[in-house]
């Protein structure tokens, strides 16, 4: 009788033992994977707060020589204060929001340069205007890499038997 309760007992163990590597692997993969988000969150962060640090420059020099569009520049400008303060807050969905205002507005630069042959013949001007279509398609890109991350977690969260341990971690999903 001893000896069948010492091998009922390195059973229970055994299994004891397999449930507790897989609850902190499953833990430490969770939290690799809220941390792909956070760093995917960080570099188009980065790259916004770029963008947006263009913009007073390239308004600078179109004010000085479309003068008819102050009323564009100035609208683009609060929109680019607005993006930066979302942004700044740390809130993803409010930034999201706001950027979209944002980049909307991007276009009309282009529209502006146009109708302007100073501005086209501008070599700062057409410099930071590139700069922007190139910080354009790395935003674009990382917004790429952003969502997948967030498709990774928050199917993590919500598999069985995983949607365990996200509770008793307090995961909560992304956007």
């Amino acid at each position: 009788m001893s000896s069948a309760l010492i091998i009922a007992g390195g059973v229970v163990g055994f299994f004891l033992l397999i449930g507790v590597i897989w609850f902190f692997s499953t833990w430490n993969r969770l939290v690799s994977l809220e941390l792909n988000v956070d760093n995917s969150w960080a570099q188009i962060s980065v790259l916004l707060k770029q963008r947006y640090d263009m913009i007073p420059n390239l308004v600078n020099i179109a004010k000085g020589i479309a003068k008819q569009e102050i009323a564009f520049f100035d609208k683009l400008f609060d929109a680019r204060r607005a993006a930066a303060g979302a942004l700044q807050s740390g809130n993803v969905e409010g930034a999201a929001r706001v950027e979209s205002t944002f980049a909307a507005m991007i276009p009309r630069i282009n529209m502006v340069a146009e109708q302007y042959t100073e501005l086209k013949s501008e070599s700062s001007f057409l410099n930071i205007q590139n700069q922007l279509v190139a910080q354009e398609n790395s935003i674009a890109d990382r917004r790429e890499i952003y969502k997948s991350s967030v498709t990774t977690y928050n199917k993590a969260i919500q598999m069985i038997p995983t949607v365990i341990v996200a509770k008793v971690k307090g995961c909560e999903r992304s956007s």
